[in-house]
């Protein structure tokens, strides 16, 4: 990604602890171009430590790859607005949960503050889904954030059509490309593609 400047990305995290290690991979690649990568986490990745991993554990490799402590309270998000410091801000993994609620404006997390901050300043909101509800009750938010302006979808597909029907998730290798795109204003394509 050839730039004037250095970019200065928001990778804002959501509770689908089974993808962190890809983000992270995806987040030291994004790092190796010279992007600022500053950190926003919501309240459950704080908090909770999985079979995954503890939430300290992925924090601290988080800040060990961007250099940057994070954003972890609405107050610390909320100024992403006015400011207007983020060129783009990715979301990634972006549960269903946090889907749900950006579609319907709610900003009760410091991800969905910086997500309502963010988009105030007319720049690429990505999102990067991992959800089990994708193709259930997630279905139409998807729908109507895809029809919304400044919004992005990173490349997705199901992950386990078998066991999980509804399920689908975001081919992160694709990030890259897609913040590449959006930028640009485009939306990378296909956006719905194979199995994971």
């Amino acid at each position: 990604m050839m730039q004037d400047k250095q970019l200065t990305v928001g990778l804002a995290v959501t509770g689908s602890f089974c993808t962190f290690a890809k983000i992270k991979e995806v987040t030291k690649q994004l790092a190796e171009e010279n992007i600022r990568i500053i950190p926003i986490y919501s309240l459950h990745v704080q908090k909770m430590d999985t079979r995954f991993g503890t939430a300290e554990e992925f924090r601290a490799d988080l800040e060990k790859i961007t250099g940057e402590k994070g954003i972890d309270t609405i107050q610390q998000a909320e100024p992403i607005g006015p400011n207007g410091y983020l060129d783009a801000l990715i979301i990634a993994p972006c549960t269903g949960n946090t889907l749900a609620k950006l579609c319907a404006g709610i900003t009760d997390t410091p991800v969905l503050m910086a997500a309502k901050a963010h988009l105030r300043n007319e720049k690429p909101l990505i999102i990067s889904i991992s959800t089990n509800d994708a193709l259930g009750m997630n279905f139409k938010n998807i729908g109507m954030l895809m029809n919304m302006k400044h919004i992005y979808f990173v490349p997705f597909g199901q992950d386990n059509y078998k066991k999980k029907t509804n399920s689908m998730i975001a081919h992160t290798d694709l990030i890259h490309d897609t913040l590449t795109q959006a930028l640009q204003g485009k939306q990378i394509q296909p956006v719905i593609m194979g199995p994971q």
